[in-house]
């Protein structure tokens, strides 16, 4: 036994100092060398704040991981957990349970039309993985095509999908079974030299060349607006060019909403402000503001009468946990009556009036992008050539990085915000005030001093 733990068992009480020891000691910290990581002590979180055990309130920019759309501690969804707890806390995912249809019904309701089957995980990686599973298994092909810039989860299948570094650590066995990777749509700094518009969406038409000459390809994988890897939005041909390409050569569409989907846009669902309807949608995070663990995968009935005669080779212990399910209906029974999707929408114009007018006071900004409440703020060291200060291989290597450093300057003005490499991104809990969005956009105002003092 540890010190730590021995005196822990002596006292029956845990100081903040404890607490921090203990888990330092005995936890990983998630994409990081340990001996970089000191975690801070949170205690209380409530609205768009958290607090830590010193009482200090930071105003929570990111949503967590772009995960409590609804805010924290929303009280009709607490309530929920502990009825779901009273009424059924588990039964197996043979069984039909009234949470299970209630959600069903809800789903059916808010999904794009034509996704009407469901297998429920516990998280945007589990689903991504029923996804590439379902799409084998129902085309009879092996390979998915993903994009560079992009993240699918951490799974064995979900990370070999995944373009970012994250990725790299996994290789060869992250390379080898069937995930290849296309040219993300990056309007700002293009992957394959164009400039919008007169690409003609070029990136969408490489994958179409990809498909073409690649043998046994099942599925295309995107996040309608990359995630993590920037909020990269792409021009309006993008997504309807992409699904009739999928399309035209028999090969599944999958919408990856684990980020962009319940609001987070301006629409229930990103795919929405395409009118695009792909074959398989995954989402999770906002599905219940991430107060327990949900999953999504949709399909439509074309794929799911397939299964009526052939063997469903997927499932596991917490599919559809009644736990989950509960919470997820009042979730949205909640984002309906705050009016949360339109409030996204309509808090859009300000955010790109304020991000815009930063980018023309900081020569560190190289691009702002987003729609609803979802946004990216690129650094660049020079605005000319879009030289960023970081590269990827620099976090992989535990090099210091300009974002994390203004990061932690927000973060003791009370400000938590969520950096990636060489962007921020911005995407508040949806009941937000434009009170609360001021001092988020404040407090990177005064912090970009440190990137602009870099920048040539």
């Amino acid at each position: 036994m540890s010190e730590t733990a021995e005196l822990t068992t002596q006292t029956g009480a845990l100081s903040t100092e404890e607490v921090l020891s203990i888990t330092r000691q005995h936890n990983y910290g998630t994409w990081r060398a340990q001996k970089t990581w000191k975690p801070m002590h949170i205690v209380d979180a409530e609205g768009c704040y958290f607090i830590d055990a010193a009482g200090k309130r930071y105003l929570d920019f990111s949503s967590q991981l772009m995960c409590v759309n609804l805010g924290h501690k929303n009280p009709k969804v607490v309530e929920s957990i502990a009825e779901q707890a009273r009424e059924l806390p588990y039964i197996a995912p043979g069984y039909a349970t009234t949470s299970r249809a209630r959600l069903t019904q809800k789903l059916l309701e808010l999904l794009p039309e034509g996704l009407e089957k469901f297998f429920f995980a516990t998280s945007g990686t589990e689903a991504n993985e029923a996804a590439f599973k379902i799409a084998r298994m129902y085309t009879g092909k092996t390979k998915i095509i993903s994009r560079y810039r992009s993240y699918h989860g951490s799974t064995t299948s979900s990370i070999s999908s995944t373009g970012d570094p994250r990725r790299w650590a996994m290789e060869p066995s992250g390379k080898g079974i069937g995930h290849i990777f296309a040219p993300e749509c990056n309007c700002y700094k293009c992957p394959i030299k164009h400039t919008y518009p007169s690409c003609n969406i070029a990136c969408a038409d490489y994958i179409e060349h990809m498909i073409q000459n690649e043998s046994d390809v099942a599925a295309v994988i995107v996040e309608p607006v990359v995630g993590t890897n920037g909020v990269l939005v792409p021009p309006k041909e993008y997504m309807p060019r992409l699904k009739a390409i999928c399309e035209a050569n028999g090969v599944l569409m999958i919408a990856d909403e684990v980020m962009t989907g319940w609001g987070r846009t301006g629409k229930w669902f990103c795919v929405d402000h395409w009118g695009v309807k792909p074959d398989i949608l995954v989402t999770a995070k906002g599905i219940t503001s991430a107060y327990v663990p949900l999953g999504l995968c949709a399909t439509t009935r074309k794929i799911a009468d397939y299964f009526e005669d052939h063997y469903f080779a997927h499932g596991h212990t917490y599919e559809a946990h009644p736990m989950t399910l509960g919470p997820a209906v009042a979730t949205i029974e909640e984002m309906e009556r705050l009016d949360l999707v339109n409030r996204a929408a309509s808090l859009e114009p300000y955010m790109r009036a304020r991000l815009e007018a930063l980018k023309e006071k900081h020569p560190s900004i190289g691009e702002v992008r987003g729609l609803g409440l979802f946004w990216g703020v690129e650094l660049v060291k020079n605005r000319g050539t879009k030289a960023p200060f970081n590269t990827m291989r620099d976090k992989i290597e535990g090099k210091p990085l300009v974002v994390d450093q203004i990061a932690a300057k927000m973060m003791g003005m009370g400000v938590a915000q969520q950096a990636w490499v060489s962007h921020f991104v911005i995407a508040p809990p949806l009941i937000v005030t434009e009170a609360e969005l001021d001092l988020g956009l404040n407090a990177l105002d005064e912090a970009l001093a440190i990137a602009d003092a870099l920048a040539e």
